[in-house]
């Protein structure tokens, strides 16, 4: 036997091909993750859409909001663990036009998330249902100037685009022009109309995030049918797109091919956040070389993968300091469509592994999908939506994360001055006692197809050490850091570190 034999011997176990066929990690991929399904029967509804997460009734735990494609806005309180759907008694509908997106966010500033619905349909009206002290919602879309007649709503996305202090809105379209709305004292008025954001692209992802580090948040747009995806950069006054001199427009698709969706993240924690965008066609990961250029080093990553690719969220599912990717994504033709998900696992920032099997219990989505901590035990669970076949659903996973890794954990919710959820785009880092960078989270603007969750970020940890945390707000006068030190995330167990804008 040569010397070079031997080596590859030695080496062969340890290289794992990715799905692409193409790209080797040099980590052995981990099992696949243990989970439970939760309530299975109660959330066996076909047709499931969009799920997003947020605390309606403010009693300190994470609600579940679905779209289905009858109509019906599914709002299940979690009691405990329990999820029980109070849709119907609180004023959602139970039928009625299919609301593609479910979008939380407190518009009016009064310390309650409101929840916007997008129409599908472009002959119907999206919705948004004003949240009355967690007990009632009212459809007030009409006095707001919100009913965005026209769309075939995808993402929708709460955010403070020009830094006044409230939420304004940006409805996606996927078979016209995009809308910006700015809020003024409750009222909301196009701005930009016909020109820049105002995108007659198909799109339906869109993420906001500051990727030149100016303190406004910037506008990436996922475009199907064959268009360009864009990037467009905030100057305040205007909106430019600079997706072509980046290189994230991804030209020279056909017609079946385009951007789905996409999801903002700092897979390898150097401190800036990085893109993923799912496409009919070859999924794209674009790395943030922190000089406000991008590289695309998903096929190096393990990650260029040709599916149908839907939804995207990122996540530590295992608590090892690094983010993991879901992706939903579905095979077959029409009406006889099956998932086929990749859960990709981040080996150490260097490359990723899809650790999922067409067999594997969470391969069970084919739309919408996010990370939520639902019981505050330390692990991230998984809520997927399957909407194609009679075998559809809103599946529910709880991690089983052993409780000792599990605890290696820690949340924090980013609230505004007045302690109301209203700071999506903020970023968190922490950072270790010798002031190294240990990780980057950012409040979602819109992830995991069609929706906005109103949600801490969690981070996963390799030890329960202390560490600092930084929270980067986006204002007036640009970029404002916010330190909290010597945090014991051993202290925060169960709840959440809570840090307000100016406190």
């Amino acid at each position: 036997m040569t010397s070079l034999t031997r080596t590859l011997l030695r080496t062969l176990p340890l290289l794992l091909i990715a799905q692409t066929g193409e790209t080797l990690a040099q980590d052995a991929a981990p099992a696949e993750p243990k989970f439970t399904s939760i309530q299975p029967t109660d959330f066996a509804i076909a047709g499931s859409l969009s799920n997003s997460w947020a605390d309606f009734d403010n009693d300190g735990d994470l609600d579940l909001a679905v779209s289905l494609k009858s109509g019906d806005i599914r709002l299940y309180r979690n009691d405990k663990g329990k999820f029980v759907n109070v849709g119907p008694e609180v004023g959602l509908p139970s039928s009625g036009p299919e609301m593609r997106g479910v979008a939380w966010g407190d518009y009016d500033g009064d310390g309650w998330v409101d929840l916007l619905g997008g129409a599908t349909m472009p002959d119907q009206l999206s919705l948004v249902f004003h949240n009355e002290g967690g007990k009632k919602f009212t459809n007030v879309a009409p006095e707001l100037g919100l009913t965005i007649p026209g769309r075939s709503a995808r993402q929708t996305s709460w955010l403070d685009y020009d830094n006044d202090g409230d939420l304004d809105l940006y409805a996606s379209n996927r078979i016209g022009p995009n809308a910006l709305y700015r809020n003024d004292n409750g009222k909301f008025v196009q701005v930009f109309a016909g020109t820049s954001v105002s995108d007659t692209r198909p799109t339906v992802g869109a993420c906001w995030f500051d990727y030149d580090r100016d303190g406004d948040l910037d506008l990436f747009l996922a475009n199907q049918s064959g268009a360009t995806d864009s990037l467009w950069r905030n100057d305040g006054d205007s909106f430019v797109d600079v997706a072509p001199q980046l290189g994230l427009d991804n030209p020279s698709r056909t017609k079946d091919e385009g951007g789905v969706g996409c999801a903002v993240g700092d897979y390898d924690n150097d401190g800036f956040l990085d893109l993923f965008v799912p496409n009919y066609g070859v999924n794209t990961l674009y790395h943030n070389n922190g000089d406000g250029t991008f590289t695309n080093v998903a096929k190096e990553m393990g990650v260029a993968v040709e599916n149908h690719a839907v939804g995207a969220v990122w996540g530590d599912y295992d608590n090892d300091g690094f983010l993991d990717l879901y992706v939903t994504s579905y095979v077959g033709e029409r009406n006889k469509q099956q998932p086929r998900d990749s859960l990709f696992h981040n080996q150490g920032g260097k490359g990723f592994v899809n650790v999922l099997t067409p067999e594997s219990q969470l391969n069970a989505g084919d739309h919408g999908v996010q990370w939520v901590d639902y019981d505050r035990d330390g692990a991230l669970d998984l809520s997927v939506m399957r909407g194609y076949t009679d075998q559809g659903g809103h599946f529910l996973f709880h991690n089983d994360l052993p409780k000792a890794a599990a605890r290696r954990s820690l949340s924090v919710l980013v609230l505004d001055a007045k302690g109301r959820f209203t700071r999506m785009g903020a970023e968190v880092r922490l950072y270790d006692k010798g002031g190294k960078i240990i990780a980057t989270r950012q409040v979602s603007t819109g992830d995991g197809y069609n929706s906005e969750n109103a949600a801490p970020v969690h981070f996963g940890l390799k030890d329960n050490k202390p560490v600092t945390v930084e929270v980067t707000f986006m204002g007036a006068n640009g970029r404002k850091t916010q330190t909290v030190r010597n945090v014991d995330p051993k202290r925060f167990a169960g709840k959440s570190l809570v840090v307000s804008e100016g406190n």
